[in-house]
C-alpha cells in the first residue's frame, strides 16, 4: 500500500533563501521524514509559554506519534515548512486541508488550517511573515485559496502576523478562541506590505554590511604588499572607528598584533563580535574561512577572492557552493572577486577596499560591479571634486564583483531611504532580475537621482543573468521608462552625477547662454538644439568682461522667466592668472545664489584654474552688495533631504542657498548633455507625480471573464499556439478591437467572390512572411474598384511572386487612409509584459524607431509613447499633412495593455497594419499567441536569487 508521504516526491523549487527583518538571512525548505531529531531539538529550546499559544494547553514535549505527524507530509493536503539557520529548526508552518482525511484527492477542499511555532530566540525577526507568504505560495500551487488559523487572544503577535499581511480576511471569535480566515489571492495591499518589508530586510542587510563595528581582515600577509594587507592598510589609515583584526592562520602563536592591529590565527580566536569579515585568501581556503566565521556569529563577507565563476564552470559550482554556505548561517556575501566596500560617514570611515586613492566624503552613493571600473569612477570624482568636503564626494561605495548574493537591487534598496545619500551613481555590466531592478529604479528615482550606465547586454563570465529576449535598446527604453538617467559612458555618469549633486532641477527645457567666447556660446548653442532644448541667442559679454560683467549678466538671466537654466562660457583672461579665476568663481556663485532654484553650469577652456576655482569653496548667502562675499567650505550638500517627505513632487524643492555648488565641464558638449539629462529626469519627476489612470470608458466594452473562458479553451489544444484568424477576432473583440475582415483567396474566383461579399473598393494582398504588408515590394495591391482590376492585380500577383498556395493572398475592405503603424506586446520572462508602438515600414525598422513601456501603461503612458518616437510628426500634421485621431491610437494601446495585464497567458499580440486616419483607426491585422504564463517571482514569496 503506498503511503500519503509517497504522492509527491520532494518539491525541491519550495526551498529559498531569504533575508529577515534584521538583515540575516534564513532558509526556508519543506519538513521531510529525515528532519525528526532536528524538530526534537528546536522544540525544546521553545518556551512553555510559545508551546502553549501553539497547542492551547501545557505541551511540554512532542510525543512519538507528534514528530510522525509533523515529519511526515505528502506535500499536497498536508504540508511543513521549516526556516532553518545554520541546519538547525528556527521556525515552523504547516498547513493541513480541510476535509482531507478520507477525501478522495479528485476533490480536495480550497481550504487549510494553518498554524506557526517560531522559537523564542528568533521572534521579531520576521520569521512568521516570511514563512506566511511561502507557506500561502504553496497553498496556492496546491489550490487551496483560503487559510484559517486559530489564535488564542492573548497571542497578539501571531493575529499581528496574519492581520498585517494584506490579505483580505474575516475575524471571529468562540470558544475562547480567535478565528481568522483569508483568502490567499495577493492583493495590492499584500503585495505593498510584502515590498515594503523585502525593502526593509535587503536595506538592513546592506546596511549591516556597511556599517560594521568590527572588521575582520582574513588572508593578511605577514610581509608588506598583497591584497589582504593592503585593505587592512586602507582600513587602518582611513580611520575606521570601530575594531579592526588581521587574520591568518600563518601567524606564529606568539604574535599578537601586526602594526598595532590585533592579529589572530583564526576569526575563532577573536574575543567579542565579528560583524563583517573581509577574506582575501586563495578560493580553495575560502569554504574554511566561511565556517570559521559562521560559527563566530559574523553578519556579513567582503569576498576580494578570485576563482569564482569568472574562471569557468568549476568556478561556477564553486561560486554557488560558497553562497549556499555562507546563507546557510545567515550571512551575505559582497563578491566574490569583489574590489571592495567603503562608507566615508563619520560614524564609520570604512575603507575596506583596494582604492588607490583615498576615497572623498560626500553625498554620492556609487556602485559599479567592475573593480577597474570602481577605481576609475573613484578617481574621476577625486580629480572633479578636488578641494571639496561633503559635495562632490562618495557616502557609499560597493564592488560587487560576481555579485553572487548582494546585487544592485539590494544597494539601491538601501539607497532608497540612506539620509547620506542624495544622488546614486550605478555601472551595471549586468541586470540579474530586470523585473526588480525597474520597480526598484522606479521607486528610488522618486525620491532622488538614478543614474545608470549599462553595460552592452552581454554579461561578463561570473555573472548570472536571466535570459531576455528583447533587445539591449528596449531594456534601455524600459529602465528610462522607470525614470531611470541612462547615459552611455563613465564620463557622462561623473558628468551627470556632479549636476545632480551640486544644482536644483531645472523648470524646463529654456537654456540662457552668456559668456565672453562668442564662438563658445555658438557651440553651446548648438549642443541645445541637438539634444532637445530651447537655448536662446547667446550673450556675448566679450574678452574684456570682468567678473562683474558676469555677476550682473547671470543675474539678469536667473531672474528672466523665461530661463530654465543658465550654461556659462568662459575663457581665462590673459595675464589675470589664479586671482582671477577666483573672482570669476566667486561672481558666478555670488550671482547663483540669488536665484537658488535654477540650475548654473560653467563650460570652461582648460587653460586657467576656473574648474577649481569653483569647486574650492561655497559661499555665504547672498548679500546685497554685488561683489563677492566671503568664502566657506564646511557646507555638507544636503539639497534632497527634504524630497523624502514626498515620494514624487512635482518640482524638487532647490538647494539651501549656503549648499550651490557650480559644476564646469572642459566641454560644451558634455555640459548640455547633463543639462538634458536633468531636464528629462525632472519632466519625468513631474509626471510621476499624476501617473495618469485608465479611462473608465474602457471598461464599458470588456469581457473579462469571456475571455478568459476562451483562452482556457484554447489553451486545452497545448500549450502553446498562434492563434488562427478566427480565434484571434473573437479574442480581441472581447476587449473592444475590432480588426477588419479579411477572406482568403486561393484563386482569381475565390477572390471575386470574397469582394462581393465585402463589397468594393478593395485590397488584394500577399500573406507569405517575405511579402506581408510589403506593398513597395507589390506584395499589397489598393483600391480595387472592380472585378476586372482585381482579375489582373491577381494575375500580376501570382505571375511576379509565385503560387497562391506560397503567395497565401487574401482580400480585405479598403479602410480610410492614414498612417500606418504598428502595435505589439510581449511577455518576456526577465522584464514583464512590455508595450511597443511604432509606425510601419522599412524606414521605421532599419531606424528601430520604435517606443516602449511596461504593461500595464496608463492614459498619460500611451499618450508619450505615441510621442516619443521620431517619426511622431508624420501623425501630427508634418509638412501640411492632415493629422490623425491620436485620441483612437491611444485608447487602442490602452486596450492592449489590459488584454495582456489581464491575461498573462496572451504571451505576445501583434497587430500589423493599424492605419490611423483623421478620424479612427482600423486594425488591418493580428496575430495573437497564447501559452502558460512564465513564472512571476515579483509576485510570489520574498526569496533571495540563487544564480
Amino acid at each position: 500500500m503506498q503511503s500519503a508521504s509517497d504522492r509527491h516526491e520532494y518539491p525541491a523549487h519550495w526551498e529559498a533563501d531569504v533575508v529577515l527583518r534584521d538583515g540575516g538571512t534564513a532558509r526556508i525548505r519543506p519538513i521531510t521524514v529525515d528532519d525528526a531529531d532536528r524538530l526534537v531539538s528546536f522544540y525544546e529550546q521553545v518556551s512553555d509559554e510559545s508551546k502553549y499559544y501553539r497547542f492551547f494547553a501545557p505541551y511540554p514535549r512532542l510525543s512519538a506519534k507528534d514528530v510522525h505527524r509533523f515529519t511526515h507530509h505528502d506535500f499536497v493536503d498536508r504540508v511543513g515548512l521549516a526556516a532553518t539557520v545554520g541546519g538547525e529548526f528556527i521556525a515552523t508552518v504547516r498547513y493541513d486541508r480541510i476535509g482531507a482525511d478520507g477525501m478522495p484527492a479528485s476533490a480536495p477542499a480550497d481550504e487549510a488550517e494553518v498554524a506557526f511555532l517560531v522559537q523564542d530566540a528568533h521572534q521579531g525577526r520576521g520569521v512568521a511573515s516570511a514563512l506566511l507568504e511561502h507557506i500561502g505560495a504553496v497553498a496556492r500551487e496546491r489550490g487551496i485559496r483560503r487559510f484559517a488559523a486559530e489564535v488564542l487572544p492573548a497571542n497578539v503577535k501571531m493575529i499581528k502576523v496574519f492581520t498585517d499581511a494584506g490579505y483580505t480576511q474575516k475575524r471571529s471569535f468562540e470558544d475562547g478562541v480567535v478565528r481568522l480566515e483569508f483568502d490567499l489571492e495577493p492583493t495590492d495591499r499584500s503585495l505593498a506590505v510584502q515590498y515594503a518589508r523585502e525593502q526593509r530586510a535587503e536595506s538592513r542587510s546592506v546596511q549591516r554590511l556597511l556599517t560594521p563595528g568590527s572588521v575582520a581582515v582574513v588572508g593578511v600577509g605577514r610581509a608588506p604588499g598583497g591584497v589582504g594587507r593592503s585593505v587592512l592598510g586602507n582600513i587602518k589609515e582611513y580611520g575606521f572607528t570601530g575594531r579592526l583584526h588581521a587574520v591568518n592562520k600563518a601567524f606564529p602563536e606568539e604574535q599578537k598584533d601586526l602594526d598595532g592591529i590585533p592579529a589572530h590565527r583564526s576569526v575563532r580566536d577573536i574575543d567579542g563580535p565579528v560583524d563583517l569579515a573581509v577574506v582575501a585568501v586563495p578560493a580553495e581556503q575560502v569554504p574554511e574561512v566561511v565556517a570559521e566565521c559562521g560559527a563566530h556569529g559574523v553578519q556579513g563577507l567582503v569576498v576580494l577572492s578570485a576563482g569564482y565563476a569568472e574562471s569557468g564552470p568549476d568556478g561556477r559550482e564553486r561560486q554557488r557552493e560558497l553562497v549556499r554556505h555562507a546563507r546557510a548561517y545567515g550571512m551575505r556575501i559582497i563578491g566574490p572577486n569583489a574590489f571592495g566596500i567603503i562608507n566615508t560617514s563619520p560614524g564609520v570611515r570604512l575603507n575596506a577596499s583596494l582604492a588607490p586613492e583615498t576615497p572623498r566624503p560626500g553625498r554620492i552613493g556609487l556602485f559599479a560591479q567592475s573593480g577597474a571600473i570602481g577605481i576609475a569612477l573613484l578617481s574621476r570624482l577625486h580629480r572633479r571634486g578636488a578641494g571639496v568636503t561633503g559635495v562632490t564626494g562618495v557616502s557609499t561605495f560597493v564592488s560587487s564583483g560576481n555579485r553572487a548574493d548582494v546585487s544592485g537591487n539590494d544597494v539601491l534598496q538601501y539607497w532608497y531611504d540612506d539620509p547620506d545619500t542624495d544622488v546614486v551613481l550605478m555601472y551595471l555590466e549586468s541586470i540579474g532580475n530586470p523585473r526588480k531592478f525597474t520597480r526598484l529604479a522606479r521607486r528610488t528615482a522618486a525620491a532622488k537621482p538614478l543614474v545608470v550606465v549599462q553595460g552592452s547586454g552581454t554579461a561578463p563570465q561570473g555573472h548570472a543573468v536571466r535570459a531576455t529576449r528583447l533587445p539591449h535598446a528596449t531594456v534601455s527604453a524600459l529602465l528610462r521608462q522607470a525614470g531611470v538617467i541612462r547615459v552611455d559612458t563613465i564620463t557622462e555618469l561623473v558628468d551627470t552625477g556632479l549636476l545632480l549633486a551640486r544644482q536644483p532641477l531645472p523648470a524646463g527645457p529654456r537654456v540662457a547662454i552668456l559668456g565672453n567666447s562668442e564662438s563658445l556660446g555658438l557651440l553651446t548653442y548648438d549642443a541645445c538644439v541637438a539634444e532637445g532644448l530651447r537655448p536662446s541667442t547667446p550673450l556675448d559679454l566679450t574678452t574684456a568682461a570682468t567678473p562683474e560683467d558676469f555677476h550682473a549678466a547671470l543675474a539678469r538671466a536667473l531672474a528672466d522667466d523665461s530661463c530654465d537654466a543658465v550654461i556659462v562660457t568662459a575663457i581665462p583672461a590673459v595675464g589675470e592668472g589664479t586671482a582671477g579665476d577666483a573672482a570669476l568663481a566667486e561672481a558666478l556663485r555670488s550671482a547663483a545664489e540669488q536665484v537658488p532654484g535654477k540650475p548654473v553650469l560653467v563650460v570652461h577652456v582648460e587653460l586657467g584654474g576656473l574648474a577649481e576655482a569653483l569647486s574650492a569653496a561655497t559661499s555665504t548667502a547672498p548679500q546685497a552688495a554685488a561683489g563677492p562675499p566671503k568664502i566657506r567650505a564646511d557646507h555638507p550638500f544636503r539639497a534632497l533631504d527634504r524630497l523624502r517627505a514626498t515620494p514624487a513632487p512635482a518640482q524638487p524643492p532647490a538647494p539651501g542657498n549656503s549648499d550651490r555648488l557650480i559644476p564646469a565641464y572642459p566641454a560644451a558638449e558634455r555640459a548640455v548633455r547633463a543639462l538634458a539629462d536633468a531636464v528629462q529626469y525632472a519632466q519625468w519627476r513631474r509626471e510621476a507625480a499624476e501617473p495618469g489612470k485608465v479611462p473608465e470608458s474602457i471598461d464599458a466594452d470588456i469581457d473579462t471573464k469571456g475571455a478568459a473562458a476562451l483562452i482556457d479553451g484554447l489553451l486545452t489544444r497545448g500549450q502553446g499556439l498562434t492563434l488562427g484568424t478566427e480565434d484571434t477576432c473573437e479574442l480581441l473583440a472581447r476587449y473592444g478591437i475590432q480588426v477588419h475582415r479579411a477572406l482568403p483567396a486561393a484563386s482569381a474566383d475565390d477572390a471575386l467572390r470574397a469582394a462581393a461579399t465585402l463589397g468594393y473598393p478593395v485590397a488584394l494582398k500577399a500573406t507569405a512572411p517575405h511579402l506581408r504588408h510589403r506593398a513597395d515590394l507589390g506584395g499589397v495591391r489598393l483600391d480595387l474598384a472592380d472585378e476586372e482590376q482585381l482579375r489582373r492585380a491577381y494575375t500580376e500577383l501570382t505571375e511576379l511572386f509565385g503560387t497562391p498556395e506560397e503567395l497565401r493572398p487574401v482580400v480585405q475592405g479598403m479602410a480610410p487612409r492614414g498612417v500606418d503603424t504598428v502595435i505589439r506586446a510581449v511577455i518576456d520572462p526577465a522584464a514583464g509584459a512590455v508595450l511597443s508602438f511604432g509606425l510601419a515600414g522599412a524606414a521605421s525598422q532599419l531606424l528601430d524607431d520604435t517606443a516602449h513601456r511596461l504593461i500595464p501603461v496608463t492614459d498619460r503612458e500611451a499618450a508619450t509613447l505615441v510621442r516619443s518616437i521620431r517619426t511622431a510628426p508624420l501623425l501630427f500634421g508634418w509638412r501640411g499633412s492632415t493629422p490623425v485621431d491620436t485620441p483612437a491610437l491611444e485608447e487602442l494601446l490602452l486596450r492592449v495593455s489590459r488584454l495582456v495585464d489581464d491575461h498573462p497567458e496572451v504571451v505576445a499580440v501583434t497587430l500589423e497594419p493599424v492605419v490611423v486616419a483623421p478620424r479612427g483607426l482600423s486594425v488591418l491585422g493580428a496575430s495573437v499567441r497564447l501559452a502558460p504564463p512564465p513564472a512571476r517571482d515579483d509576485l510570489g514569496p520574498r526569496t533571495l536569487p540563487t544564480y
